[in-house]
Protein backbone atom coordinates (compact mmCIF):
# COMPACT_ATOMS: atom_id res chain seq x y z
CA UNK A 1 0.00 0.00 0.00
CA UNK A 2 2.67 2.38 0.80
CA UNK A 3 5.68 3.43 -0.90
CA UNK A 4 8.09 3.08 2.48
CA UNK A 5 8.55 0.79 5.64
CA UNK A 6 9.97 2.76 8.56
CA UNK A 7 10.95 0.59 11.54
CA UNK A 8 8.43 -0.12 14.00
CA UNK A 9 8.38 0.42 17.64
CA UNK A 10 7.42 -2.53 20.23
CA UNK A 11 4.62 -0.43 20.69
CA UNK A 12 2.95 2.27 18.51
CA UNK A 13 0.90 4.88 20.12
CA UNK A 14 0.42 8.11 18.12
CA UNK A 15 -2.24 11.00 18.05
CA UNK A 16 -3.30 12.20 15.05
CA UNK A 17 -3.85 16.73 15.27
CA UNK A 18 -4.37 18.74 12.18
CA UNK A 19 -6.37 21.94 10.73
CA UNK A 20 -10.07 20.79 8.91
CA UNK A 21 -9.22 18.94 5.49
CA UNK A 22 -5.79 18.61 6.55
CA UNK A 23 -6.27 14.80 6.05
CA UNK A 24 -5.50 13.75 9.70
CA UNK A 25 -7.93 11.50 9.37
CA UNK A 26 -7.34 9.35 6.27
CA UNK A 27 -3.65 9.42 7.57
CA UNK A 28 -4.90 7.71 10.78
CA UNK A 29 -6.57 5.25 8.68
CA UNK A 30 -3.94 4.40 6.71
CA UNK A 31 -1.42 4.04 9.49
CA UNK A 32 -3.89 1.85 11.56
CA UNK A 33 -4.23 -0.61 8.43
CA UNK A 34 -0.53 -0.73 7.39
CA UNK A 35 0.10 -1.95 11.26
CA UNK A 36 -2.92 -3.96 11.05
CA UNK A 37 -1.31 -5.50 7.65
CA UNK A 38 2.03 -6.33 9.15
CA UNK A 39 0.32 -8.53 12.02
CA UNK A 40 -0.14 -5.60 14.67
CA UNK A 41 -3.35 -5.39 16.70
CA UNK A 42 -4.54 -2.12 16.11
CA UNK A 43 -7.10 -0.03 18.15
CA UNK A 44 -8.08 3.31 16.32
CA UNK A 45 -9.72 5.79 17.92
CA UNK A 46 -11.81 8.56 16.88
CA UNK A 47 -11.35 11.57 19.34
CA UNK A 48 -13.38 14.16 16.86
CA UNK A 49 -15.68 16.15 19.10
CA UNK A 50 -15.38 19.21 16.59
CA UNK A 51 -16.97 17.41 13.71
CA UNK A 52 -19.28 14.44 14.27
CA UNK A 53 -20.56 14.29 10.86
CA UNK A 54 -17.45 13.96 8.98
CA UNK A 55 -15.40 11.53 11.16
CA UNK A 56 -14.61 7.88 11.35
CA UNK A 57 -18.05 7.03 12.49
CA UNK A 58 -19.90 6.20 9.10
CA UNK A 59 -17.08 3.92 7.99
CA UNK A 60 -17.21 2.21 11.47
CA UNK A 61 -18.05 -0.95 10.25
CA UNK A 62 -15.70 -0.77 7.48
CA UNK A 63 -12.51 -0.27 9.51
CA UNK A 64 -13.93 -3.29 11.48
CA UNK A 65 -14.52 -5.82 8.73
CA UNK A 66 -10.61 -5.15 8.26
CA UNK A 67 -9.68 -6.14 10.92
CA UNK A 68 -9.28 -2.71 13.33
CA UNK A 69 -10.94 -2.37 16.44
CA UNK A 70 -12.16 1.00 16.65
CA UNK A 71 -13.27 2.95 19.68
CA UNK A 72 -16.28 5.64 18.21
CA UNK A 73 -19.74 5.81 18.07
CA UNK A 74 -21.72 4.43 14.89
CA UNK A 75 -23.18 6.25 12.30
CA UNK A 76 -26.83 4.84 13.76
CA UNK A 77 -26.27 5.86 17.40
CA UNK A 78 -25.18 9.08 16.69
CA UNK A 79 -27.26 10.20 14.46
CA UNK A 80 -30.21 12.76 15.83
CA UNK A 81 -28.48 13.34 18.89
CA UNK A 82 -27.95 17.43 17.90
CA UNK A 83 -24.59 18.75 19.44
CA UNK A 84 -24.48 15.61 22.27
CA UNK A 85 -23.36 13.82 18.72
CA UNK A 86 -19.74 15.27 19.43
CA UNK A 87 -19.52 13.40 23.19
CA UNK A 88 -16.66 10.67 23.14
CA UNK A 89 -17.05 7.52 23.03
CA UNK A 90 -16.00 6.60 26.88
CA UNK A 91 -13.84 3.63 26.09
CA UNK A 92 -11.92 6.35 24.03
CA UNK A 93 -10.64 7.47 27.88
CA UNK A 94 -8.85 4.16 28.55
CA UNK A 95 -7.77 3.81 25.41
CA UNK A 96 -3.71 3.80 25.86
CA UNK A 97 -4.15 1.18 28.53
CA UNK A 98 -5.28 -1.44 25.55
CA UNK A 99 -3.34 -3.90 24.27
CA UNK A 100 -1.17 -3.21 20.97
CA UNK A 101 -1.03 -0.03 18.94
CA UNK A 102 -3.15 2.88 19.36
CA UNK A 103 -3.88 5.13 16.61
CA UNK A 104 -5.92 8.60 17.50
CA UNK A 105 -7.46 10.78 15.46
CA UNK A 106 -7.81 13.91 17.19
CA UNK A 107 -10.78 16.50 16.41
CA UNK A 108 -9.46 19.15 14.46
CA UNK A 109 -7.93 22.70 14.90
CA UNK A 110 -5.92 23.62 18.27
CA UNK A 111 -9.07 23.03 20.68
CA UNK A 112 -9.70 19.80 18.64
CA UNK A 113 -6.15 19.01 19.57
CA UNK A 114 -6.75 19.96 23.54
CA UNK A 115 -9.51 16.65 23.61
CA UNK A 116 -5.78 14.73 23.80
CA UNK A 117 -6.02 15.53 27.47
CA UNK A 118 -9.06 13.59 28.21
CA UNK A 119 -7.29 10.59 27.64
CA UNK A 120 -5.71 9.25 30.70
CA UNK A 121 -2.45 8.23 30.83
CA UNK A 122 -1.57 10.91 27.50
CA UNK A 123 0.65 12.82 29.98
CA UNK A 124 2.92 10.03 31.16
CA UNK A 125 3.09 7.45 27.74
CA UNK A 126 6.13 7.01 27.04
CA UNK A 127 5.19 5.82 23.72
CA UNK A 128 3.08 8.56 22.53
CA UNK A 129 3.70 10.62 19.75
CA UNK A 130 1.83 13.85 18.46
CA UNK A 131 1.78 14.15 14.49
CA UNK A 132 0.76 17.28 12.98
CA UNK A 133 -1.28 16.99 9.91
CA UNK A 134 -0.24 19.85 7.45
CA UNK A 135 -1.65 20.56 4.31
CA UNK A 136 -0.52 23.64 2.87
CA UNK A 137 -3.69 24.64 0.82
CA UNK A 138 -6.09 25.14 4.03
CA UNK A 139 -6.33 28.63 4.93
CA UNK A 140 -4.87 28.09 8.87
CA UNK A 141 -1.60 26.66 6.95
CA UNK A 142 -0.62 28.79 3.64
CA UNK A 143 2.22 30.15 4.52
CA UNK A 144 5.61 29.30 6.83
CA UNK A 145 4.27 32.28 9.12
CA UNK A 146 0.84 30.55 9.49
CA UNK A 147 2.03 27.23 9.50
CA UNK A 148 4.86 28.48 12.71
CA UNK A 149 2.09 29.75 14.29
CA UNK A 150 -0.27 27.11 13.92
CA UNK A 151 2.07 24.04 15.25
CA UNK A 152 3.09 26.58 18.10
CA UNK A 153 -0.40 26.89 19.38
CA UNK A 154 -1.39 23.40 19.05
CA UNK A 155 1.11 22.84 21.80
CA UNK A 156 3.18 19.42 21.97
CA UNK A 157 3.90 18.16 18.35
CA UNK A 158 6.62 15.38 17.88
CA UNK A 159 6.02 14.94 14.35
CA UNK A 160 5.12 16.64 11.05
CA UNK A 161 3.36 14.80 7.95
CA UNK A 162 3.51 16.95 4.85
CA UNK A 163 0.08 16.30 3.26
CA UNK A 164 -0.62 19.29 0.89
CA UNK A 165 -3.72 18.56 -1.57
CA UNK A 166 -6.51 19.96 -3.32
CA UNK A 167 -8.55 16.45 -3.28
CA UNK A 168 -9.24 15.16 -6.98
CA UNK A 169 -7.70 18.95 -8.38
CA UNK A 170 -4.19 18.47 -6.52
CA UNK A 171 -1.05 18.20 -9.07
CA UNK A 172 2.23 17.63 -8.54
CA UNK A 173 3.09 21.31 -8.66
CA UNK A 174 0.58 21.99 -5.52
CA UNK A 175 2.70 19.49 -3.75
CA UNK A 176 6.08 19.95 -4.17
CA UNK A 177 5.43 23.64 -3.47
CA UNK A 178 3.59 22.78 -0.38
CA UNK A 179 6.05 20.35 0.84
CA UNK A 180 8.58 22.56 0.46
CA UNK A 181 7.21 25.26 2.71
CA UNK A 182 6.41 22.34 5.03
CA UNK A 183 10.20 21.44 5.17
CA UNK A 184 11.30 24.90 5.71
CA UNK A 185 8.87 25.38 8.88
CA UNK A 186 10.01 21.92 10.34
CA UNK A 187 13.29 22.74 9.60
CA UNK A 188 13.03 26.20 11.77
CA UNK A 189 11.28 24.34 14.57
CA UNK A 190 13.69 21.62 14.80
CA UNK A 191 10.82 18.98 14.58
CA UNK A 192 11.38 16.02 12.05
CA UNK A 193 8.51 15.59 8.57
CA UNK A 194 8.17 11.73 9.33
CA UNK A 195 7.06 11.72 5.20
CA UNK A 196 5.45 13.25 2.90
CA UNK A 197 1.40 11.59 2.17
CA UNK A 198 0.45 11.29 -1.66
CA UNK A 199 -3.09 9.93 -2.81
CA UNK A 200 -2.34 6.90 -4.03
CA UNK A 201 -3.83 7.73 -7.59
CA UNK A 202 -0.92 9.98 -8.25
CA UNK A 203 1.81 6.77 -7.88
CA UNK A 204 3.13 7.23 -11.35
CA UNK A 205 3.54 10.76 -11.24
CA UNK A 206 5.58 11.49 -7.75
CA UNK A 207 8.75 10.33 -7.42
CA UNK A 208 11.09 9.28 -4.36
CA UNK A 209 14.10 10.61 -5.42
CA UNK A 210 12.16 14.25 -5.70
CA UNK A 211 11.38 14.83 -2.08
CA UNK A 212 13.68 15.10 0.60
CA UNK A 213 11.68 12.51 3.04
CA UNK A 214 10.22 9.49 2.63
CA UNK A 215 6.87 9.60 0.15
CA UNK A 216 4.24 7.34 1.37
CA UNK A 217 0.87 6.64 -0.86
CA UNK A 218 -2.01 6.42 0.90
CA UNK A 219 -6.12 5.13 -0.15
CA UNK A 220 -8.74 7.75 0.42
CA UNK A 221 -11.26 6.25 2.92
CA UNK A 222 -12.96 9.23 3.71
CA UNK A 223 -15.44 10.20 1.19
CA UNK A 224 -17.12 6.86 2.08
CA UNK A 225 -17.89 9.11 5.69
CA UNK A 226 -20.36 11.87 4.67
CA UNK A 227 -23.35 11.27 6.04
Amino acid sequence: MFAFSPEIPAKVVEAYVGEYASGKSELSINRALDLKIQGHMVTLVDLDTVEPFYTLRPIKKILEEKGLTVISYSRENAFGLGETGAMLNPAARWALWREGDIILDIGYGVFGAQTLNLVEGANESAELRVIAVINYTRPMTDSQERILEYINHLGRVDAIVANTHLGDQTTTDIIKKGTQEILAVAQKLSIPVDYLAVDENMMGLIKQEEFEVPVKFIHRYMPQALW
